[in-house]
C-alpha cells in the first residue's frame, strides 16, 4: 500500500493538467483495491455544490453533470461531517439520494472520505462495491491517507488550470492565491520564475521565441548530450566490467528517437524545449513507474538523469538570467538571497515564493529594499507563472494571477497611493523622532552589510541598533581574520560616530548556516546557535571581541550585544571572555575604552529573569522575531504553520511588557530590534510599554518616525490597557489599525483592507 501511495502522489504531481490528476487517482485506486466505483466529487468555489469531477466505474456522461448540496446525499453528508461514512448498504441509508445517471443504483456498499486541505475541504473520495458489505479497515485506513497526501496535489493541480486551461468549475481571471505577507507594499508586474539550471522541475512554461530555432537548438543539446555519454563510456572502459559499462549503451538507447520525437512534437506546438522536454521526461518517468518490476520502475531515475544532461546543454550560465523585466515581480519555489543577486534590483517589482513565511531572510531582505512580497503559497503552480501578470499585496499576503479590468484599476491605484506615500514621508525620515508630547524614541537602522551604511545615514537613522556581524562570515568561503572584521568595524563605527552602533557577536546557527562550518541538526532552532556556539570555540569568540574592541580605540560609539542569551552562566562567561580580549589589548598597548554591554532577549527563559540579567549589563535588546517563534512554538520559516505567527498575540505581548518593567526597575534602557518595530500597529504598543529606542530596516525608518510623532505617550498607554482586555491577536490588530486611521495613517494600512 505505501508503494502505491508513493507512485500515486508522484503520478498526480507530475500530472499535465487538472482533469489528468483526477483521472490518474481513480484510475489507480479502482486497479489497486477489489472494488467497482472509484470517485471524485469536488466542491465547486462558484456554487459550493458537489461536483462529480472523475469516476472510473460510474457513467462518464454523468461526470461534470452529476451536481449536489453538501445538505444532501451520502457525498454531502461525508463533506459537512469531515469524517469517513462506511454502510453496508447505501440505499438503506436515510441521506440516500439516487441519481438515475451515473447508474449507481447497481452498487450497494459505500465508502467516502474527505479530502480537505488546510482545515478547507475540498472534496470527497468515494468507492463502491456490488456486493452488499462494510469495506475493512486497511481499505478506510488506506483512503485516509490517500487523500491526506492528494489534498495539496489536487488544489496545486486545480491551481494551475485555473490559471493555464479550459475549466468548467472556475473563472479565468482575478485567480486568488492566498499566502502569507511578507513585506508591506503591493505592485503590479509580469512573473518571471526563477528556475535552477540542470532542475527540470524547476522550468516555467514559455512561448518558443521561434519554432526552427527551437528545434536547432534542442538538437544541438542531444548530440552534444550524446558526445557526452560517449565520452563517458569511452574514459571508463578500461575501468568497468562490460556489464556495467553497458549502462552508457543504454542512456544512449534511452536518447533514441522517441524521447526526441515527442520533444520535437511539443515544440512545434510552440513551447520552448527547456519546457518540452521537461513534460516529455515527466511523461517517460511515468510509464516507468507504472511497471510492476522493481528493476524497470527504477529506469524512471536514468530518464531524469538523462533529461537533467540535455537540459544543462539547453541552459548554458550566461542564458539562464534572460532580461529582467522593469517591474518584474520574481516568482520561485525557495527564493534565497542568491536568487535575488541575479535580479538587477532597481528593476524588481515585488517577490513572490511558494516556501517561507514573513520571518523568512529572504522576506527581511525585501522588507530592507522596500519590495513588497508574499511568502508560503503552499499550493503555487510556479512553472506555469512564467510572463502573467500578477497583482501582490504584502500588505494582506495575497496574489492574484490574470486581473481583470477592475481588479487591475484598484490595485493601480493603489500602488500610486503607496508612491505618494513614500514621497510624503521623505522629509519626515529626517527629523528626530519623538511622541506627540515631546518624548524621544531614536529609530535606529538594522543593517549588515557596508553597503548599507549610506542608506541608512540618508534614511535618517539615528544610530546602528543592530549590526550582524555574521553576514561578513556568511558570504565569505572562510572565517574572516581578525584585522579583516577590524577594518569592517572601523568603518561603520566611522560612519556613524558620534551616534551609537550596536555590533552584535556571531550569531549563526538555526536558519543561519556557515558553508565552512555547517552545522546538521534534526532541530536546529533549538539546537547549537548564537552564544551557545561561541562559547564552545573561544578560538572564533575572542578575535571577534578583539576586533570589535580594536575598530573603537578612534571612535567611543561601540555597543556590544549578545545573542540567544539563556542563563546567567553564558553572560557571565561572554563577559569573562569580553574583559579577557581587552585586557590582551592593553597589554600590547591600546587604549581600548570598555563598550556598552548589552543582552538580546529572545529566549522565554531570558524574560523571567530579566532582572538579574539587566543588572549586570548596561541595556537590553529584544529580538522579536525568535522570542514570538519561541513563545509561540511557532517554526517562522514554516508555510504550514505560518498563519500562527503573530507578534501581536496576547502572550507576546505579555512577554514585552515583563522585560520592559524589568528594565524599568533596574534603571537600564531597553530597545526592541525584531520586525515588530516596523509593524506600525505594533509600534503604539511598543510606545504604551516605555521602549527607548527601535531598530528597523533602513526602508522602514520613514513610516516608524510617522507613527511615532504622530500620538502621545498617554494615548499609547491607554490603548495599550485596551489590548490587556482582548483575547486574541485578530481584535488586538483591528483596534489598533483604527487608532492609525484614526491619527490621520490610513494609508499603512489601507492596502490590508481592499
Amino acid at each position: 500500500m505505501l508503494d502505491l501511495l508513493r507512485r500515486v502522489v508522484q503520478e498526480v504531481n507530475g500530472a499535465a493538467d487538472f482533469y489528468e490528476a483526477l483521472s490518474i487517482i481513480v484510475t489507480r485506486v479502482k486497479g489497486a483495491l477489489d472494488i467497482d466505483v472509484c470517485s471524485i466529487y469536488l466542491k465547486s468555489p462558484r456554487s459550493e455544490r458537489l461536483v462529480l469531477m472523475a469516476s472510473e466505474g460510474l457513467r462518464q456522461e454523468s461526470v461534470g453533470q452529476v451536481e449536489m448540496e453538501v445538505s444532501e446525499g451520502l457525498v454531502g453528508l461525508v463533506a459537512s461531517r469531515a469524517e469517513p461514512i462506511n454502510l453496508e448498504n447505501a440505499s438503506e441509508h436515510p441521506r440516500f439520494r439516487y441519481f438515475p445517471e451515473t447508474g449507481e443504483e447497481r452498487f450497494l456498499s459505500f465508502l467516502g472520505v474527505p479530502i480537505i486541505q488546510q482545515r478547507k475541504l475540498l472534496g470527497v473520495l468515494v468507492v463502491q462495491h456490488h456486493k452488499a458489505r462494510r469495506f475493512d479497515n486497511e481499505h478506510v485506513s488506506f483512503l485516509i491517507t490517500l487523500a491526506a497526501q492528494l489534498s495539496g496535489a489536487i488544489t496545486h493541480a486545480e491551481f494551475t488550470d485555473e490559471i493555464a486551461s479550459e475549466t468548467p468549475m472556475v473563472s479565468h481571471v482575478n485567480v486568488e492565491a492566498i499566502g502569507v505577507a511578507g513585506a508591506p507594499g503591493v505592485a503590479i508586474g509580469r512573473a518571471v520564475v526563477a528556475y535552477r539550471l540542470a532542475d527540470l522541475d524547476s522550468i516555467p512554461d514559455r512561448e518558443a521565441p521561434g519554432v526552427e530555432e527551437e528545434l536547432a537548438r534542442f538538437a544541438m543539446a542531444v548530440n552534444a548530450t550524446r558526445e557526452e555519454i560517449e565520452g563517458l563510456k569511452a574514459r571508463t572502459q578500461a575501468l568497468l566490467p562490460a556489464e556495467e559499462g553497458a549502462l552508457f549503451d543504454a542512456y544512449l538507447l534511452l536518447l533514441g528517437d522517441s524521447l526526441v520525437h515527442r520533444t520535437e512534437t511539443r515544440i512545434r506546438t510552440g513551447q520552448w524545449a527547456p519546457g518540452a522536454l521537461r513534460d516529455t521526461v515527466r511523461e517517460s518517468v511515468r510509464v516507468f513507474e507504472d511497471m510492476e518490476d522493481a528493476y524497470l520502475r527504477e529506469r524512471g531515475a536514468d530518464i531524469r538523469d538523462l533529461g537533467r544532461r540535455i537540459l544543462s546543454h539547453l541552459l548554458p550560465a550566461e542564458d539562464a538570467e534572460g532580461d529582467f523585466p522593469e517591474g518584474g515581480i520574481l516568482v520561485g519555489e525557495d527564493l534565497t538571497a542568491s536568487h535575488l543577486a541575479e535580479v538587477p534590483i532597481e528593476r524588481l517589482g515585488a517577490i513572490v515564493s511558494a516556501r517561507g513565511s514573513g520571518s523568512s531572510h529572504i522576506a527581511i531582505l525585501a522588507r530592507a529594499l522596500n519590495v513588497p512580497a508574499v511568502m508560503g503559497v503552499s499550493d503555487l503552480p510556479v512553472s506555469r507563472l512564467e510572463d502573467r501578470e500578477l497583482l501582490v499585496d504584502g500588505y494582506r499576503g495575497r496574489l492574484y494571477v490574470n486581473p481583470g479590468p477592475e481588479l487591475r484599476a484598484e490595485f493601480m491605484r493603489l500602488v500610486r497611493e503607496e508612491r505618494e506615500l513614500e514621497d510624503g514621508l521623505r522629509t519626515l525620515a529626517l527629523q528626530p523622532a519623538a511622541t506627540r508630547d515631546g518624548r524621544p524614541v531614536p529609530v535606529m537602522a538594522n543593517s549588515g552589510l557596508l553597503a548599507d551604511i549610506r542608506p541608512s545615514l540618508q534614511s535618517g537613522a539615528e544610530g546602528v541598533g543592530l549590526y550582524r556581524t555574521e553576514v561578513p562570515f556568511i558570504i565569505r568561503d572562510r572565517f574572516p581574520g581578525e584585522e579583516e572584521q577590524v577594518e569592517i568595524y572601523r568603518q561603520i563605527l566611522a560612519s556613524f560616530d558620534p551616534m551609537p552602533v550596536t555590533l552584535r557577536t556571531l550569531d549563526v546557527g538555526g536558519d543561519k548556516a556557515l558553508p565552512y562550518f555547517p552545522v546538521r541538526e534534526d532541530n536546529p532552532f533549538l539546537g547549537w546557535r548564537g552564544i551557545r556556539i561561541t562559547l564552545d570555540h573561544p578560538e572564533i569568540f575572542l578575535p571577534q571581541l578583539r576586533a570589535m574592541l580594536k575598530a573603537s580605540v578612534e571612535h567611543h560609539n561601540l555597543q556590544i550585544l549578545f545573542p540567544m542569551i539563556s542563563t546567567l552562566e553564558e553572560l557571565k562567561e561572554s563577559l569573562i571572555l569580553l574583559n579577557r580580549a581587552r585586557e590582551e589589548l592593553l597589554d600590547e598597548g591600546l587604549p581600548v575604552p570598555m563598550p556598552k554591554v548589552g543582552v538580546m532577549i529572545e529566549v522565554p527563559a531570558a524574560v523571567y529573569i530579566v532582572e538579574a540579567l539587566a543588572r549586570r549589563v548596561d541595556f537590553l535588546s529584544i529580538g522579536t522575531n525568535d522570542l514570538v517563534q519561541y513563545l509561540l512554538a511557532v517554526d517562522r520559516n514554516n508555510a504550514r504553520v505560518a498563519n500562527l505567527y503573530d507578534t501581536l498575540h496576547p502572550s507576546s505581548i505579555r512577554a514585552l511588557e515583563l522585560i520592559a518593567e524589568g528594565a524599568r526597575r533596574t534603571g537600564k534602557p531597553v530597545s526592541v530590534c525584531g520586525e515588530m518595530a516596523a509593524d506600525p500597529a505594533a509600534i503604539i504598543l511598543l510606545l504604551g510599554m516605555g521602549m527607548d529606542s527601535l531598530s528597523v530596516s533602513v526602508s522602514a525608518i520613514p513610516r516608524v518616525k510617522w507613527v511615532i510623532r504622530s500620538f502621545t505617550t498617554d494615548r499609547a498607554e491607554a490603548l495599550l490597557a485596551q489590548c490587556r482586555l482582548l483575547e486574541n491577536p485578530e481584535q488586538i490588530r483591528s483596534l489598533l489599525n483604527n487608532a492609525l486611521v484614526q491619527a490621520g495613517l490610513g494609508g499603512l494600512v489601507r492596502a490590508g483592507k481592499n
